[in-house]
């Protein structure tokens, strides 16, 4: 499989660039904000978002000083949510390393993605440019919405595919589709290219939750974070929905009972990835994945001649759905 620095190489430059401007916007006078920055900075990630929204761009002109400040805006916006889903979730580990609020405190995490929001909030205002402006504020409500949907759906932890799928389009599709969009229109692009680019985003965004609900699924060690997460705060993803939908009433039922009332030791953790297993949830789930990456890859054929670019996209779809962490 392509890496990400293979995948990077029509922006290459630019993705430089974009890194220089990310870490200017993480220092701070605060000695302790800093060290926080330090150790973000340090554990960053893959940056798929950014190379989403450089790519974009490239392929529909040359990147401008606003592809530049969305693809800060939307790594900062991220980066954010993730230090509050840690704190949410409890998570105490990330890309195996101490999370901030393990490695400081919950409180020190909630305002240090605070501060971060308002970087970004500074950064969206000096663009000038209302159509992003707009797609931000709307990124905003749909990430806080999506949150939500999860925590609460229907006052149940026991949710349909349906809802599932609602979650997760507001929760994480809703920003690679912003990405997208912000980078088309950041260069000029016709309606016609930035509708499909979003839609693509979007696309992309589905196929990369469900491959991050399958790992839910995996070895620990390897992930570098601890899994079943998701059934620790008591949340159901696509495999368990599936699984519990396939099996014998009885079973699921008496699974259901011991997940709401038991708490999640080696056994019950073992226990449910058997049932998934054997009714072949994960199996459903990479089915829903390959639908949807056949959609996003109709969605790019929009694009014409083939460039750099647009392999690089249609390489990163493959990257997201089948990397191994």
């Amino acid at each position: 499989m392509t890496n990400i620095i293979d995948i990077r190489q029509p922006i290459a430059k630019e993705f430089e660039q974009f890194k220089t401007l990310f870490a200017q916007c993480l220092q701070s006078d605060i000695n302790v904000l800093q060290e926080i920055y330090e150790h973000i900075l340090a554990n960053n990630g893959k940056q798929i978002r950014p190379t989403l929204t450089l790519l974009s761009a490239k392929l529909c002109g040359n990147i401008t000083e606003k592809t530049y400040d969305a693809a800060v805006v939307f790594e900062l916006l991220h980066t954010a949510s993730l230090l509050h889903d840690d704190v949410i979730d409890d998570t105490l580990q990330r890309r195996s390393k101490k999370s901030v609020n393990a490695q400081w405190t919950n409180k020190l995490a909630i305002l240090s993605g605070d501060y971060m929001l308002s970087t970004a909030m500074r950064r969206l205002t000096k663009m000038r440019n209302l159509h992003i402006q707009n797609i931000v504020c709307d990124l905003v409500s749909k990430l806080s919405k999506g949150e939500i949907l999860e925590i609460n759906y229907g006052d149940s932890m026991w949710i349909t595919e349906k809802h599932y799928f609602n979650i997760i389009r507001h929760k994480t599709a809703s920003l690679f589709s912003a990405c997208t969009e912000a980078g088309a229109i950041s260069v000029g692009a016709t309606g016609v290219q930035t509708k499909a680019l979003r839609l693509f985003g979007e696309e992309m965004g589905i196929c990369f939750q469900m491959q991050d609900d399958i790992f839910d699924y995996s070895d620990s060690e390897q992930l570098g974070k601890p899994t079943m997460n998701d059934i620790r705060d008591k949340k159901v993803t696509l495999p368990l929905i599936i699984a519990l939908k396939r099996a014998d009433k009885k079973d699921a039922a008496a699974l259901k009972l011991r997940i709401e009332n038991e708490p999640l030791t080696w056994e019950l953790e073992n226990d449910i990835k058997n049932f998934v297993m054997r009714y072949d949830g994960i199996g459903y789930a990479q089915q829903r994945i390959n639908e949807h990456k056949k959609i996003a890859k109709i969605l790019l054929t929009e694009f014409h001649p083939i460039t750099p670019a647009y392999e690089s996209l249609l390489q990163l779809l493959d990257y997201t759905t089948q990397r191994s962490f």
